[in-house]
């Protein structure tokens, strides 16, 4: 009887951590109806498909086809292993040398034609989708609203348009935050440095951005003066001392 290894792997941009067990539900029903023996299941949780380097349930399963635990590797699609065409050369390389088939259930057995021909199409499908993120968050931030992240001193407005759809990207300002860049912006025009501005900070037990402590790398001197938040720039606009973003 055949033995078989599992993968599964699931992203942040439109799947929930449920996918794992769904694609090895389906998985396991494929291997069963093989009358394959299921010996190890592998899975990546929340990492981008764009790379096999950094994701250690890929690295785990290809330590064990190398001492030989398992026959074959089956996932639900070869996109699921990886989208980088490169990446897929590499494992399925690595795999056939150690005796290890690649099986997944929306191509069958993988063969070159597929690491060739899919991997290509991975690789557009990844230069296609950057290109649209790049353009959507491109035209957010020339319609005033922020391009991601949360920069200190807003918060987010969570609601959702007539479809029912959740609109993304229209912050409001955080009035006990905004004093705070205020003050920041009031204390380095008249000169006093970010370290000394950070001290005084946590002297007086201000937390920062997302809790943390003040440290001078919190700020980023502009010759308009300070910008606050390590993370993420401000949205268009500017503080006004009535609170308000003009």
């Amino acid at each position: 009887m055949p033995k078989v290894a599992l993968y599964a792997r699931y992203s942040t941009d439109n799947q929930i951590v449920v996918s794992i067990e769904d694609q090895f539900r389906i998985c396991r029903e494929h291997a069963g109806r093989e009358r394959w023996q299921v010996v190890d299941t592998y899975h990546d949780a929340a990492i981008s498909g764009a790379s096999v380097i950094l994701r250690p349930g890929v690295q785990s399963l290809l330590q064990d086809a190398q001492r030989g635990r398992f026959d074959i590797v089956l996932a639900e699609a070869l996109d699921r292993v990886s989208r980088d065409q490169a990446d897929v050369a590499t494992l399925f390389k690595h795999l056939r040398f150690a005796g290890v088939q690649i099986v997944t259930l929306a191509e069958a057995e993988i063969s070159e034609l597929h690491v060739g021909l899919k991997g290509t199409m991975n690789a557009l499908f990844l230069k296609d989708l950057a290109a649209k993120t790049h353009r959507g968050l491109r035209g957010r931030v020339e319609k005033g609203k922020a391009g991601g992240g949360l920069c200190y001193g807003y918060d987010v407005v969570k609601r959702t348009d007539s479809e029912g759809e959740p609109v993304r990207g229209e912050r409001t300002i955080n009035r006990a935050e905004a004093a705070i860049v205020r003050r920041i912006f009031r204390e380095f025009a008249v000169g006093k440095s970010p370290h000394a501005i950070a001290t005084d900070l946590n002297r007086d037990g201000i937390p920062g951005p997302f809790g943390h402590t003040w440290g001078t790398r919190r700020f980023g001197a502009t010759p308009a003066g300070a910008m606050v938040s390590s993370t993420t720039s401000f949205m268009p606009g500017c503080w006004s001392e009535t609170g308000s973003a003009s």
